[in-house]
């Protein structure tokens, strides 16, 4: 297959490069009005480079219309800012190729019903990366879940915590219009993750929303989880601080840790060989956590009893230093 990708200096563009040549296929193009883009040495040396979006949709129109049909463009993978998704994904359905998109696919959710209707016109497929859904460890504990006759619903503390230096509120990552906000840029995934273990939102509430941090609680048809979020450096558990880690993830069902915080380094490798063979994740599987998400963002504080301070959010967030069994 050929595939062409939009946002080639960005972070996380190396591990779709990366999957494009795991998998087998060729990058023919790749764009990013940025030229940092040396990482494509490493994999396509022969793929064309621009720092226009319009010359690189001339080019891929041009495939289109004049090249054969084994050297046009079949995939457009989608890794530019948050706010671009969507018009990322109609260039992608207008020149004729599929779409795959980075998280969040959109930051407004009415946007998705028109990449439905679009979608629908074009007869191209409009993928989403959810990659946290490919662990083998998150799939087998939601087998086990599923399979439960448990009627108790379990308690789950989910909390993530990176370290994001001054640059992050200068850049479109740090502003609200551009990003989604904190919920929406650095916690996509594991609400999507939440919901697709737990099912589907009863009722949620935000206790904490700052800049760089969030937490709140949410009661779904099979659990109530507490969650914190947060890019701020300072909220590191000490250990992880002594070992030199930036990055802290830990989720706890029923105080038991579940095991997910290995096995990332080739996730999206997996979600490119499910997409290839035709049972990758799409607008509707992305639809539930991008609704909640934006909920979140745009809601209240909770007010009364419930109601925590940043102090008892870090808190709740070193709790799984304690020594638990680990779920799956």
């Amino acid at each position: 297959m050929n595939f062409a990708l939009i946002g080639a200096a960005g972070y996380i563009a190396p591990r779709h490069m990366q999957a494009i040549h795991d998998t087998g296929n060729q990058l023919l193009a790749a764009v990013d009005p940025h030229d940092n883009v040396g990482q494509l040495d490493r994999y396509f040396t022969q793929a064309k480079f621009f720092t226009e979006i319009e010359r690189f949709d001339r080019y891929l129109e041009k495939l289109r219309r004049n090249a054969a049909p084994e050297s046009r463009v079949n995939y457009v993978s989608i890794c530019s800012p948050n706010y671009l998704h969507d018009a990322h994904v109609r260039l992608a359905l207008r020149v004729k190729a599929n779409a795959i998109c980075e998280k969040p696919l959109v930051i407004s959710p009415w946007n998705l019903d028109a990449l439905e209707e679009l979608e629908a016109e074009s007869g191209q497929r409009v993928y989403t990366v959810l990659q946290l859904r490919s662990l083998p460890t998150i799939r087998k504990l939601r087998e086990q879940l599923l399979q439960s006759e448990e009627r108790a619903k379990p308690e789950v503390s989910l909390n993530y915590i990176t370290r994001r230096g001054a640059w992050y509120d200068v850049s479109w990552k740090g502003e609200r219009s551009k990003s989604g906000g904190i919920a929406m840029n650095i916690g996509i995934h594991f609400f999507d993750l939440l919901l697709w273990l737990f099912g589907d939102v009863e009722s949620s509430f935000v206790e904490l929303h700052e800049k760089r941090r969030m937490a709140g609680r949410l009661e779904l048809e099979r659990a109530n989880v507490s969650w914190f979020l947060s890019a701020d450096e300072t909220d590191l558990p000490k250990q992880c601080v002594e070992q030199n880690q930036f990055a802290y993830r830990s989720m706890t069902l029923n105080g038991e840790e579940v095991e997910f915080s290995n096995g990332f380094t080739d996730l999206h490798t997996r979600v490119y060989e499910e997409i290839l063979a035709g049972c990758g994740t799409g607008i509707a599987d992305a639809r539930p956590a991008i609704e909640l998400v934006h909920q979140i963002s745009h809601a209240e504080v909770a007010t009364g009893p419930s109601t925590i301070s940043l102090e008892s959010a870090l808190a709740r967030s070193n709790e799984p230093h304690i020594q638990r069994r680990r779920v799956a």
